[in-house]
């Protein structure tokens, strides 16, 4: 189709985290884990002393992977660079907002949910 973003296949793809501790090694030990070559993992672990530039760093990093198909960032930590996240409109890696342990998941603030909610009015206003 024209005008669409083609995603590339491929044999496998890396699945990146920037969440609390709790969060990214649960995700470690289920299997989601990697460390390339470089030393380079898909994960940040976001603590009090994380800096919001650290966070960004790792946003910008892992969104421009050709390893990574998915990120998963924790809610409040996309709150502190949602400029970031709300401006991302790449089909791959995807980018889902996910809960933490100490905070829960606010639909109010998911970008994700305010695309797909803004694509179904505009849908519904188009079709009439």
């Amino acid at each position: 189709m024209a005008g669409r973003a083609s995603i590339p296949a491929r044999n496998s793809a890396l699945i990146a985290m920037i969440a609390d501790e709790d969060t990214v090694v649960g995700f470690l030990m289920a299997g989601v884990g990697n460390v390339d070559i470089r030393r380079k993992t898909n994960y940040l672990i976001v603590n009090s002393k994380t800096t919001v530039r650290q966070i960004e760093d790792a946003f910008k990093e892992f969104s421009s992977r050709d390893d990574i198909a998915i990120i998963l960032i924790s809610q409040y930590v996309a709150n502190m660079i949602r400029f970031l996240v709300d401006s991302y409109n790449k089909p791959v890696p995807a980018i889902l907002e996910i809960p933490s342990k100490d905070h829960p998941y606010d639909p109010a603030h998911d970008s994700v949910l305010s695309r797909v909610k803004y694509l179904f009015s505009a849908e519904s206003v188009s079709q009439r």
